[in-house]
C-alpha cells in the first residue's frame, strides 16, 4: 500500500497550555481511521494539523509529495449557489456523470435534494448532505471528515459507510479516510484504526499534555483493546504499590529479607467480561416501573395529525405503551417521529382519535435544543441539579446529585462551572441530569446523542441501564438504539408498524417503499425521460426536466442494485475457481456477462435521460 502522510513527534501549543504532545502517527491507501475522545479535547485540531491548516509547535508532519486532501468541517461553508454548482462547480457534467461513484453519492446522499435548487433554500440536514458530496466528489486521496454523519438518518448513514468501505477498501483502496465521529455503529461498520484524542490534565506536578492512543478495529475492538490496557495499569500501579510497601517495612525493619518477586499472569481475553455487570432484568424493572405507574401509562387509539390543510402526518396510530417499555422510534427525517412524541408527551392535540395518559404518568422529555437552561445559567452544574433534586434513586440506587454529575463525566473543577460558560455538549449532559433528578417515570428522548461524544454516550447509558421507567427513544443513532431499548417501531408513509427485525427490517421496507414508489412512476425501459402525455398535448421544458431528474434517480438505483449483484457474483467466481467447481465458474460467468452488459445499457439511458435533466 502506497505511503501517504506521517507525523513525527508532533506537538502543539496554544499560549502556555501543551493540547497535543509526542504524537505520531501514519496514513497509507487504505487506511479508514476513525478519530474519538471526548468534547474539546483536541480531535478538530488533530485533523487541522494534519491537513496543515495548523502549524505544529513541534515536530513535523510529512505528506508524500501525492498526497491531495479534501476537507469537511463542522461550519457551513457553503456559497450561495445552486446544488449542482455547489457540488461540482469547474466541473463539466458528462465528466462527472461518466463517473459510477458519484452516479452512488447522487442516489444516496441527494435523493430528495433538486441540483437545480438554491443552497440557501436548503434546510440545515439538506445543505450538510451537500457539503459532504462536495468532499468526496474532490479529486483527492486524503478525505478528512469532521462528524459526517450529523443530519444523517439511518438510511444516509448507512450508504455512507457502504460507499466508504467501497471507495477506501477491497485488493486496490483509492485513498485514505480520517473521520471524527461519534457515532459508534459507523465507526464498527467502517474504520480499520481508531485514534483516541486523549485531552491533557492538570497533574500536581504540572500539566500533562494531550496525547494520541492508536487502536486496531472498529468501535467494539477499541473497547476490548482500551479495557485490557486499563487492566494491565491497573496491575502494574498495584505492582509498584506492593514494592514501595514491601520497601518501606525492609528500612523499617533494619534488615534486609528474602522475598520472592511476585508474578501477574495475563490471562485469557474473556476474563476481562468476567465481572461484567448483568444484563438489564427487563422482568425485574417492568415489575418496579408497574408499582410506579400502574397498568396504564399512554394510550394512543386511532390517532390521526395533519397541520392546517396539509397531508395527513399520522394515521390510525393505535399505540398502547406498557409500564417499563423501552422502544425505539425510526423514520426518515420529517416522517413525524417528533410528532409522534409531542402528541404523547401532550405538546400536541391528534387531529382525530384519542391520547390517554393514565393518572400515575410522570413524564420529562429531552428536546433537541437547550434552551431550558437559560434559566439556571447563573448557577453551577451542581448547583442546576441539585435545584431539582438533591437525591435520585437508580434502579435500587440512590445516588445524590454529585454523583450523578460525576457518572455523567463532569470533572470536580467542571461540576463547579456556570451553566452559562458550558460547551454544547456539556449543556446537553446537564440538561439529562436535570430531566432524571425529577424522577420521571416516563421519558422522552428525541436525538439524545447530539453533541455527546462515545465516552459521555456510554455513561448516560449506563445510567438508563437501572431506569425502571417507560422510555420512548427518536434516535437515528443505531447503535444506540440496539443498546438502550427493547423493541423498534418506524414511521412509514404516516402509518407506525412495529419492527420484529429492528434496524435491519426497517431498511429493508425503506427499499420496497422505494420499489413500489418506483414502479407506480412507471420506470421506462428505455431509460429517456417520459414522452408527453395524451394526443396533442406538448409539456413545458420545466416539467420534462423534472420528470427527467426523477428518472436519473430511478435508474440510478437499478444500477446501484447491479452493481451490488455483480460484486457478489466476483465475489462466488472467485471461490469456484479456488474449489475447482467450473461447472459453476461457467454458470457464474455466464450471469456475469449478462448484467454487465446490463450495467452498459443503463448507463446509456443514464446518460441520455441527464442530458434531458440539464436542458
Amino acid at each position: 500500500m502506497a505511503h501517504l502522510l506521517s507525523v513525527h513527534d508532533m506537538g502543539v501549543s496554544l499560549g502556555s497550555r501543551d493540547i497535543l504532545s509526542n504524537v505520531s502517527l501514519s496514513l497509507e491507501d487504505g487506511s479508514r481511521i476513525g478519530v474519538v475522545g471526548p468534547n474539546g479535547g483536541g480531535k478538530t485540531t488533530l485533523l487541522r494539523l494534519i491537513t496543515g491548516a495548523l502549524a505544529p509547535t513541534s515536530g513535523e508532519v510529512i505528506p508524500t509529495n501525492t498526497a491531495t486532501f479534501a476537507t469537511l468541517t463542522q461550519a457551513d461553508e457553503l456559497p450561495d449557489t445552486t446544488v449542482l454548482e455547489a457540488i461540482h462547480a469547474g466541473t463539466a457534467r458528462h465528466e462527472w456523470a461518466s463517473d459510477a461513484r458519484v452516479r452512488d453519492l447522487h442516489a444516496g446522499l441527494l435523493p430528495d435534494i433538486p441540483l437545480e435548487a438554491r443552497v440557501r433554500e436548503l434546510s440545515g440536514g439538506q445543505r450538510r448532505r451537500v457539503a459532504l458530496a462536495h468532499t468526496l466528489t474532490r479529486d483527492a486521496n486524503i478525505i478528512i471528515l469532521d462528524e459526517p454523519t450529523n443530519h444523517l438518518d439511518v438510511e444516509g448513514i448507512t450508504f455512507l459507510a457502504h460507499y466508504i468501505k467501497e471507495r477506501f477498501g477491497g485488493p486496490r483502496p483509492r485513498g485514505a479516510l480520517v473521520a471524527v465521529t461519534h457515532d459508534r455503529w459507523f465507526l464498527d461498520a467502517v474504520a480499520t484504526r481508531l485514534w483516541e484524542v486523549v485531552p491533557g490534565v492538570e497533574g500536581p506536578r504540572g500539566q500533562i499534555p494531550g496525547r494520541v492512543e492508536t487502536y486496531e478495529g472498529g468501535y467494539s475492538d477499541y473497547i476490548f483493546q482500551r479495557a485490557e490496557r486499563e487492566r494491565q495499569a491497573a496491575l502494574a500501579e498495584e505492582k509498584r504499590n506492593n514494592l514501595l510497601r514491601k520497601e518501606l517495612a525492609w528500612l523499617r525493619r533494619g534488615a534486609p529479607a528474602r522475598t520472592s518477586k511476585p508474578r501477574f499472569r495475563i490471562e485469557a481475553a474473556e476474563n476481562l467480561i468476567a465481572d461484567v455487570p448483568a444484563p438489564r432484568d427487563t422482568v425485574e424493572m417492568t415489575r418496579m416501573a408497574a408499582a410506579r405507574l400502574g397498568k396504564e401509562v399512554v394510550n394512543l387509539e386511532d390517532v390521526s395529525l395533519r397541520y392546517g390543510a396539509g397531508p395527513e402526518v399520522l394515521r390510525g396510530v393505535t399505540w398502547r405503551i406498557a409500564p417499563g417499555e423501552r422502544v425505539g422510534i425510526l423514520g426518515a427525517n420529517g416522517a413525524g417521529k417528533s410528532s409522534l412524541l409531542a402528541l404523547i408527551a401532550g405538546r400536541l392535540q391528534p387531529t382525530s382519535g384519542h391520547v390517554k395518559r393514565g393518572a400515575t404518568v410522570k413524564l420529562a422529555e429531552l428536546s433537541q435544543h437547550t434552551r431550558e437552561l437559560d434559566e439556571v445559567a447563573d448557577l453551577r452544574v451542581v448547583e442546576a441539579v441539585n435545584d431539582v433534586a438533591a437525591r435520585v434513586q437508580v434502579g435500587k440506587k440512590e445516588l445524590t446529585a454529585s454523583q450523578v454529575t460525576e457518572r455523567m463525566g463532569f470533572t470536580r473543577e467542571r461540576a463547579w462551572t456556570r451553566v452559562s460558560e458550558l460547551s454544547g455538549g456539556e449543556r446537553r449532559r446537564l440538561q439529562f441530569m436535570r430531566l432524571l433528578m425529577a424522577e420521571p417515570n416516563v421519558l422522552l428522548l428525541d436525538e439524545p446523542t447530539n453533541d455527546l461524544d462515545t465516552d459521555t454516550l456510554a455513561a448516560m447509558e449506563d445510567v438508563l441501564d437501572g431506569w425502571p421507567g417507560t422510555l420512548i427513544v427518536v434516535s437515528h443513532d443505531r447503535y444506540l438504539l440496539e443498546r438502550m431499548t427493547d423493541r423498534q417501531i418506524a414511521v412509514l408513509g404516516a402509518h407506525v408498524r412495529d419492527l420484529p427485525g429492528g434496524v435491519d427490517e426497517y431498511l429493508r421496507l425503506r427499499e420496497q417503499e422505494r420499489e413500489e414508489r418506483e414502479g407506480a412512476g412507471g420506470v421506462s425501459n428505455s431509460g429517456a425521460a417520459p414522452a408527453p402525455s395524451g394526443a396533442g398535448t406538448e409539456k413545458s421544458a420545466s416539467a420534462l426536466q423534472r420528470e427527467a431528474r426523477k428518472e436519473v434517480q430511478r435508474i440510478e438505483k437499478r444500477m446501484n442494485r447491479l452493481r451490488e449483484q455483480i460484486t457478489k457474483l466476483e465475489e462466488r467466481s472467485a471461490a469456484c475457481a479456488v474449489s475447482g467447481d467450473y461447472e459453476e465458474l461457467a454458470r457464474i460467468g455466464k450471469e456475469l456477462s449478462e448484467a454487465s452488459g446490463q450495467l452498459d445499457e443503463l448507463e446509456e439511458q443514464w446518460l441520455e435521460a441527464a442530458e434531458v435533466a440539464e436542458g
